[in-house]
C-alpha cells in the first residue's frame, strides 16, 4: 500500500491537470443533471471547442520559444473565413482549391509576421498586435463590413460532417454507428501497444522509465476514456470530420516536440537561446518558424470555424487568441518558455471547453464565465510562478547550507 502511494505522490504533479479535468466533468455533470455527457453534447463540444485545440497546439510552440505569445490568431482567423467565403461563395471557386489557397494565405501572414520577429527582433507582442490590427482591418475590407452566408455542402463537409457508417445493419452494442465504436477501440489497442513497445526499448536501452503500475493505470484510464469516448459518439451520430483533423494534427505535433531533433531545439530556445544559440540551435530559423505554424494552424482554425458557422462574419474570431493562450498556461506550458506539452495543451483547452459549456448549460450568463475564465488562467499562471519561485529559494537555501559546512570544515582545519 506503501509503495502505491509513493507511485500516487511522485506522479502527482504531472498528472494534476488530468486529475482537475475529470473533477470538473464530474462537477458539471452533476450540475447540469446529466446534460453534460449525454450524446448530442459530447458532440456538440467537439465542434464547439475544435479550433480552440487547433490555436492552442500552435500557440503552445510559440510559447515554447521563450513565453512569447500570438496576438493576432483571432483576426487571422477571421481573415482567413472571409477569404473563403469570398472565394467560393462570391466568385463560386472550387471549394477545394479555395481551401488550399487560404492555406497559403495563412502561411503568407506567418512569414510577415515571423520575419519581423525573428529576423529584425521586434518583441512579439508587438508585432502580433500589429497584426491583430491589420488583419482584422483586412477582414472588414474583404467582407465590406458584411456577413456572407451560405457555404456548399463540398466545404462544410470538412468540418460539419461525420464519418459515415460502413456496418449499417450491425447495432454493435445498441449504437447507432458501429464504425466509430470499432475505431475507438482500434485507436485504444493501438495506443496500448506503442506504449509497451515504447516502455519495452526505453528500459532495453537502461533508461529511467516509469513503475509498471504506472504505466498500466495510465493506459487503463486513457483507453477506457478514449472507448468511452467513441462509444459516445456511436449513440449520437458518429464521428465529427472534424475530430479526424484534430486527431491528426494532436499526433503530429506531439511526435514534432517528443521525438524529433527540432523539438528538442525549441525547448532548448524557450530555456535559454543564448546557450542554444551557442550551442549551435538556429535560434532565428526557429522563432521564424513558430510563427509561420501558428499561422498556418490559424488558417486551419479558421477554415474549421466558418464551416460551424456557415458564414464568415467581421466578428468572428473575437478573443480567440485568449482561449488559445489559456489552454497552453493551464495545460502547463510556461510562462518562461521552454515547459510544456501537447497533450497538457489539450487538457488545458478541454477544461477551458468544458466550463464554457458546462457554465452555458446552467444559464450563467457570458460576463461570469469570463470572470471564472480569468480567474483559471491567473491561477495556472500563478502556480507555475510561485513553484518556480520556490525551486528557485529551495536551491538558494541549499547552497548557502553547502557554503556554511564548507566553512565550518575550513575553520576546524585551519
Amino acid at each position: 500500500m506503501n509503495s502505491l502511494w509513493t507511485v500516487f505522490r511522485n506522479n502527482l504533479r504531472q498528472y494534476m491537470m488530468l486529475l482537475a479535468l475529470l473533477v470538473i466533468i464530474l462537477v458539471f455533470q452533476i450540475l447540469t443533471k446529466g446534460v453534460l455527457l449525454k450524446p448530442m453534447n459530447v458532440s456538440n463540444l467537439i465542434f464547439q471547442n475544435a479550433y480552440v485545440v487547433i490555436l492552442a497546439v500552435g500557440m503552445l510552440l510559440c510559447i515554447l520559444t521563450g513565453g512569447n505569445i500570438d496576438l493576432s490568431v483571432g483576426s487571422q482567423v477571421a481573415l482567413i473565413g472571409a477569404c473563403a467565403a469570398t472565394f467560393i461563395i462570391t466568385w463560386g471557386w472550387n471549394p477545394h482549391l479555395s481551401i488550399l489557397l487560404c492555406l497559403l494565405i495563412g502561411i503568407a501572414m506567418g512569414i510577415w509576421q515571423g520575419f519581423w520577429i525573428a529576423y529584425a527582433r521586434i518583441p512579439a507582442f508587438i508585432v502580433t498586435l500589429s497584426g491583430m490590427l491589420v488583419f482584422r482591418g483586412l477582414t472588414l475590407i474583404v467582407l465590406g463590413g458584411l456577413t456572407i452566408a451560405p457555404f456548399p455542402k463540398e466545404y462544410l463537409a470538412y468540418s460539419t460532417g461525420y464519418i459515415p457508417d460502413l456496418f449499417p445493419e450491425a447495432r454493435l452494442f445498441g449504437v447507432r454507428n458501429t464504425t466509430s465504436l470499432l475505431i475507438g477501440v482500434l485507436i485504444a489497442a493501438i495506443y496500448c501497444v506503442t506504449q509497451v513497445m515504447g516502455y519495452l526499448s526505453r528500459k532495453k536501452k537502461n533508461y529511467s522509465v516509469e513503475s509498471v503500475w504506472t504505466l498500466g493505470s495510465r493506459m487503463a484510464v486513457i483507453s477506457l476514456g478514449v472507448v468511452w469516448l467513441f462509444y459516445t459518439l456511436a449513440s449520437y451520430r458518429g464521428i465529427p470530420m472534424v475530430l479526424i483533423t484534430v486527431g491528426i494534427i494532436l499526433i503530429v505535433y506531439n511526435f514534432l516536440t517528443s521525438h524529433t531533433v527540432m523539438g528538442r531545439h525549441l525547448y532548448a530556445l524557450g530555456g535559454n537561446e543564448k546557450a542554444a544559440r551557442l550551442s549551435g540551435v538556429k535560434t532565428n530559423k526557429l522563432l521564424f518558424l513558430a510563427y509561420v505554424n501558428m499561422a498556418f494552424l490559424a488558417a486551419v482554425a479558421g477554415i474549421v470555424f466558418a464551416a460551424r458557422l456557415n458564414s464568415a462574419s467581421p466578428q468572428a474570431g473575437q478573443n480567440f487568441e485568449l482561449d488559445a493562450i489559456g489552454s497552453c498556461f493551464i495545460g502547463g506550458a510556461s510562462a518562461y518558455g521552454g515547459v510544456g506539452t501537447v497533450g497538457g495543451t489539450l487538457v488545458g483547452a478541454l477544461i477551458m471547453g468544458i466550463l464554457n459549456n458546462g457554465m452555458s448549460i446552467m444559464g450563467i450568463s457570458t460576463h461570469w464565465q469570463q470572470v471564472v475564465k480569468g480567474l483559471v488562467l491567473l491561477g495556472a499562471v500563478a502556480s507555475d510562478v510561485l513553484s518556480k519561485q520556490r525551486v528557485s529559494l529551495g536551491f538558494l537555501s541549499r547552497f548557502i547550507k553547502s557554503r556554511s559546512k564548507y566553512q565550518d570544515v575550513g575553520g576546524l582545519d585551519a
